[in-house]
């Protein structure tokens, strides 16, 4: 029997949207809620996110997709210029990669 990941795993339009709507929520508290959310957005120059608004998007990012996405090891994983030049593609990126990575385990633990 064949399990079809692509079904389980959204595609990263999607999940650039479900990012665009927990940034928003997000930026709403600091009136910046008319922001256009795009895979090129940068987190620091164009969000202005501060350290405090990361830590809450990474609980909402786990909230949502589950124990597969650990934003801190995804930003431990980068340099401080990088984390500050970071583009939501890159999270886009990220979440798919780690997504479809335990989609895959899955499945191979169903087929064991």
């Amino acid at each position: 029997m064949t399990t079809n990941l692509s079904q389980d795993v959204p595609s990263p339009e999607a999940v650039l949207a479900e990012i665009s709507r927990i940034l928003e929520e997000l930026l709403g508290d600091y009136g910046l809620d008319d922001i256009e959310v795009t895979r090129e957005t940068l987190f620091q120059d164009d969000l202005e996110l501060e350290s405090i608004d990361l830590v809450t998007l990474g609980g909402k990012l786990r909230d949502r997709y589950g124990e597969a996405i650990n934003f801190a090891e995804f930003l431990g994983s980068m340099e401080l210029d990088e984390i500050i030049e970071m583009r939501v593609g890159q999270l886009v990126d990220y979440v798919t990669e780690r997504l479809s990575e335990t989609a895959k385990d899955s499945a191979a633990e169903g087929v064991a």
